[in-house]
Order: C-alpha cells, then structure tokens, then sequence
C-alpha cells in the first residue's frame, strides 16, 4: 500500500464498492487480483471496517485469498489501533500455508508504532533481523525509522541508520529526511546540518522535503544567515521551493517582528508561480498583530479574500486576539461576530480568545453573549470561564448580570464548585445583603459542597461589617470544628467590628 490514505478518488472509492458488491451476482468470481486491488481503494480511503466487511462476505462465498489479501485484512486491523488482531492473522497465514513476507512484518511493526509500542516494534525488527529470513527493505527500515523520530527517540533512529548504512539496504533520501526533520524539531540544528551534508558526500540526493525541514529549523532556532544560505543551494541545484518552503519562512520571518520582510517573500512566491495558502496569509497577518499593526493585518486580511482565498476561525482568531492585546475590544467583538456571518463554524480556540480579552479589559457584560454563542457551538464552557465572567461582572459593579448568570448555571447543574458560591457570596456581603449571603452560605451543604477557608473569611468579613459580631465568633468556633484555620485578616476583622461597635 504505496499511496498515502486520502490519496484515492472519489470516483475510484465508488468503482471499487460497485465491484466488490457485484461479486456475489457474479459467476465465475473475478480472478483474486481485480479482489484484492478493490480492497486496497478502500483500505487507502481509510475505510477499514468497510474492506473487512467486505473481505468476510467474501470468504463466505467461497473466494480464494491469498497473502496480499490477509497483508490488507491486517493493515485494516493495524490502522484501527488493533494489533492483537493483527497477530492473529500472522497465525492464520501460517495456517493457510503462506509464508509471511517483508510487507507482512512491516505492517505489524507500522500496528505497533501506531499503538505506541516502540520497544516491541523494535525488538519484533531485530528478531527478524537476527533470523535473517525476512530480509529488511527500505520500507521496514523507514517504518521504525519513522516511529522512533515520531516518539522523539532520534538517538536510536540514527542508530538504526547506521545499522542499516552497514548493510546491503542503504538508506535513502526518505530515511535521512526523518531524521533530520527529527533533529530539527529538537533543536538539534548542528546534528541535521551534519547529516544533510553526509547525504550529499555519499550521494543521496536531497529532495524539497529535506530543504524544507532543514530551512525550518534553522528559522526556528534564529540561525537566519545559515537557512537562507540553504535556500540559495537549493535554489542553486534546480530544486524548485514548494509552498510549504514558503510559509516557513512567512511564519519564521513574522514570528520574528520582520512582517514587512515577510510579506516581500509573499511576493516573490507569488512571483516564482507558488501561490500563497491561508496558512501563509495568517502567518502573515499574526505578525503585524504582534507588531501591533492591525491597519496592516486587516489589510493582509483583505487582500487575501481579494485573491479568492477565504479565511478560516484561525485566520479571524488571530486578528481577535492582536485587537485585543492592543486594546481594541470593539474591533474584536465586532470581528468575533462576523465569523457565523461567513458561514464559518466557532471553536473552542477562538471562545479562549475573546473570553481573555474581555477579561483584560473588562467587558464582562458580552460574557453572557458568548456563552449563548457556545451553546449554539455545540460548546461546554470550562469551569474557569464561569468564573472568570462572574468574578469581572461582580468587581465591576454587574451584580445584576452576575446574579442573572449565577442563576443559569444553577439550572444547569454544571460547573458549579465552592470558587463559584464564594464569589456571589462575596458580592452579597459587599453590598450589604447580608441575608442572602447568609442564606447561600447555609445551603451549601444542599449543594455537596463544603465552605473553605475563603468562604469563612468571606462571611466572618460581612457579618462584622453588618454587626452581626456574635454571628461571626460562632462562624470561628465552626470553622475550628471544621478544621479550617482562620487567618490573621479574620481575626482583624471580627476585632475591628468590635472597635467600631
């Protein structure tokens, strides 16, 4: 299975279910290559229960499989994070009188990866190995390469490099890519500059890939002489940069407060024939937000839809969050709610934003908006999101609109905890509605939860204010009872009621 899943047609998904379903009506059955090769359509689709479905129709029929076609039943298995299975149909193989080849054993190395259980991939590999009867290829060799960079394991996926570079099997451009990518994704830029130039002494030659993962390390760790450098050698040997060389430098360059250099590599894309995804204009647009740049940013913005490419939530996120770190809530409100307008569906990264913004700037009376907006989302609020509004609405003077919100999450039933009682308990007493503060207080334990020591401290200050000092002496003894120290704040208190007495 060459081709990467999501890489079939829909035409061809659609041939290869109208073949299988017609087999059954079909006599003599099509020889197993025609069965096998529809399966592979979609298996590459990523529809596996849908191929081990139809592989156990077909043996019901009486079809004949053979080992490419049980190598598929596993793959099926292995990619649904099921590798006893796939195990069990090694033992099948075995019984079937196959004898399992190197794609066999790529695959369930692949299961085990996948199910993050490198050591046994590993040991699997080198069992075969010592056996020497499944000699390694390129692909198994890729395999545990690949799964020992993806788990951050870089060390031993060189070691198995130069293990393999000792064999008949020598590495190719695919192997060393990982790993340098691996390198440079652990700032281990020195390492992968070392490696790349290994490859060029021993002949292998670099691909766009390896550039681009070389280029963006060296982006990433500020080494800015030695990735352009890079990019001019590439450009030098004929290898053409593709989009993704772009947006590593667009992201490296704006990341780093070079907006305006940015935008002239944007140019010389669109220039060289590459044309600029949303990934680039977002880049872009997120570095003249942190420059605080926003004319510039909604210009970005604009030109980007002027050029046909529509922004996504992410593109709208990023121009929320510049408004809202440059003090300009309105623009980011009034951005926040064009994004349904467009048709566009809100995430949970986009709520974090703006709930944050008017966090820092005190516009908690559009919290309850948001919330309205979540659940239309199909979104929870976290538990720290009530809080945040209803602690923003109280220190601002929105009792009413704490209360109002207090209410609903009461009628909910969710997200209530003693954090969020202490806060409306603490707008009670500063207000002087001691009695309902009291009252909430007492039904605390009708709620299933327990008063803290904040919540004591809270109560003791509001019964002193209001000269209830007895109250409060008997609210100490309590909190003895109870275990929960008082602090020298609550004995302050409770004296200076005294004293003004």
């Amino acid at each position: 299975m060459s081709r990467e899943k999501g890489s079939v047609k829909p035409y061809e998904l659609e041939e290869a279910r109208e073949f299988l379903n017609r087999i059954s009506r079909t006599q003599p059955y099509p020889p197993v290559f025609y069965i096998t090769k529809a399966l592979v359509t979609i298996a590459r689709a990523g529809h596996y229960v849908e191929a081990l479905s139809h592989l156990e129709k077909l043996q019901l029929l009486g079809t004949r499989v053979d080992l490419y076609t049980l190598n598929i039943a596993m793959n099926c298995y292995c990619h649904m994070n099921q590798i006893g299975f796939g195990f069990s149909l090694l033992g099948c193989i075995f019984k079937r009188g196959f004898r399992p080849d190197v794609a066999t054993f790529t695959t369930l190395i692949k299961g085990l990866i996948l199910e993050d259980k490198t050591t046994e991939a590993v040991e699997l590999f080198e069992r075969l190995k010592r056996k020497g009867e499944n000699e390694p290829n390129e692909v198994m060799y890729g395999t545990i390469i690949d799964g020992l960079c993806k788990k951050g394991n870089t060390g031993m996926a060189v070691r198995w490099l130069r293990i393999m570079d000792e064999g008949s099997c020598k590495p190719n451009k695919m192997v060393y890519s990982m790993i340098i990518d691996s390198y440079c994704k652990d700032r281990m830029v020195d390492d992968a500059l070392n490696l790349f130039y290994e490859m060029k002494e021993k002949g292998v030659h670099q691909n766009v890939v390896t550039y681009n993962s070389l280029i963006h390390g060296l982006f990433s760790c500020g080494q800015w002489k030695e990735a352009t450098r890079v990019l001019g050698e590439m450009l030098d040997i004929g290898i053409s940069p593709n989009i993704i060389t772009f947006n590593v430098m667009v992201d490296a360059l704006s990341k780093e407060g070079k907006a305006n250099e940015a935008e002239e590599v944007l140019e010389s894309l669109i220039q060289r024939g590459v044309h600029p995804n949303v990934i680039t204009y977002n880049s872009l647009i997120n570095g003249y937000c942190l420059q605080g740049q926003m004319d510039e940013a909604m210009r970005v913005m604009n030109t980007m839809v002027d050029r046909g490419i529509q922004p996504t939530v992410r593109s709208y996120s990023i121009l929320i969050r510049g408004y809202c770190d440059n003090m300009k809530i309105d623009e980011a409100i009034g951005l926040f709610r064009e994004i349904p307008q467009r048709g566009l569906k809100l995430d949970l990264a986009t709520f974090t934003t703006i709930f944050s913004g008017i966090s820092r700037l005190g516009r908690f009376t559009f919290g309850r908006e948001l919330l309205d907006a979540m659940e239309l989302a199909g979104l929870t609020p976290e538990n720290k999101t009530y809080v945040m509004l209803l602690s923003g609405l109280c220190k601002t003077g929105h009792i009413d609109e704490a209360l109002s919100l207090f209410h609903m999450i009461e009628n909910k039933g969710v997200g209530l905890n003693i954090v969020i009682y202490n806060i409306i308990i603490d707008a009670f007493c500063k207000n002087n509605n001691i009695e309902n503060a009291r009252d909430l207080f007492i039904k605390l334990s009708s709620k299933g939860l327990q008063a803290d020591f904040i919540t004591y401290k809270i109560m003791t200050r509001g019964l002193c204010k209001e000269g209830f000092l007895d109250e409060a002496k008997e609210l100490l003894v309590k909190m003895d009872q109870n275990g929960v120290l008082p602090d020298s704040g609550t004995y302050n208190a409770i004296i200076q009621g005294f004293v003004e007495q």
